[in-house]
């Protein structure tokens, strides 16, 4: 684990990633160690192709050998960097192709039905209202938002500094729904809880920072109430914003400086929503569609 712990707090302090990324990379690595008899610098070509061959045996999805994978290369990559070893024999191990599976958003009538759960009389409703507001508004991952500090905030233009992967920041706009329920959290809520002079926007009743599983702690509980009749995710929300966007005609370069992609081809996957979309009123609104 020596290595392993070593990585890990470079990736924290040198890399600067997200919790939720160094939990991702550790949960990969600790797989690997368990099943390579907790030898981590023992490896050859035979380990790794067995090692593969143990997650297609246990059905693991085909994005999660993706990320196991990337993991591993990165990992070996800095092993070889630190001359810990002499090959990465991850290198050349492709990823499986990925299932072409869109992703899923809430429907309007849904949204709606999960802005009328919390309860404002409370700080908590307060909180929990602007949680699920922002993360439809902005299209912020919920590490980006657990992370919003009140100096981000600009309430006057309707814009908050995010600092997103890879310490890259950027801009994201929120509209007049988002502003009131900011203003009422941050007047008749936040202060009864920030025991503490928090620099973050979000707090928990003890005033510290809210954690990313807490936050879906929250929308869990909010979906339950609202009985809607489906996972939603925060990361939903996400996808629910860009497909919004785009289908009320935002073009996909702004679509994708919002979200924080590096890459249009990560935002197009949403015009693929988008022409869905486009499909299903056609078949419905066409007289000889059927």
């Amino acid at each position: 684990m020596k290595y392993i712990d070593e990585f890990l707090e470079y990736l924290l302090v040198i890399k600067k990633h997200s919790d939720n990324t160094i939990r991702n990379y550790e949960a990969d690595l600790k797989s690997f160690y368990e099943f390579n008899n907790e030898d981590i610098l023992k490896i050859n070509r035979d380990i790794v192709n067995s090692y593969l061959k143990n997650l297609y045996d246990n059905n693991v999805s085909k994005s999660s050998i993706a990320r196991h994978l990337s993991s591993l290369r990165t990992f070996y990559n800095y092993l070889v960097k630190k001359e810990y070893i002499d090959i990465n024999y991850f290198i050349n191990i492709k990823n499986p192709k990925k299932d072409n599976h869109l992703p899923k958003f809430v429907k309007d009538n849904d949204i709606d039905k999960m802005f009328q759960v919390p309860d404002t009389r409370t700080w908590i409703g307060k909180r929990n209202l602007l949680i699920i507001r922002m993360l439809y508004a902005t299209g912020v991952r919920v590490s980006e938002l657990v992370n919003i500090k009140l100096d981000d905030l600009n309430i006057s233009d309707r814009t908050i500094r995010i600092l997103g992967k890879g310490s890259k920041e950027r801009i994201v706009v929120f509209g007049n729904n988002t502003e009131d329920a900011l203003n009422d959290y941050l007047d008749n809520g936040r202060y009864q809880i920030d025991i503490h002079n928090s620099k973050y926007l979000f707090l928990n009743k003890d005033g510290n920072k809210l954690s990313d599983r807490y936050v879906r702690k929250i929308i869990d509980d909010i979906i339950f109430k609202a009985s809607i009749d489906m996972h939603v995710s925060p990361h939903m929300l996400r996808h629910t914003f860009a497909t919004g966007m785009l289908n009320n005609g935002a073009d996909l370069v702004s679509v994708k400086d919002l979200l924080g992609h590096e890459s249009l081809n990560t935002t197009s996957i949403y015009t693929h929503v988008s022409d869905e979309k486009i499909k299903e009123v056609y078949n419905k609104a066409h007289p000889r569609a059927k």
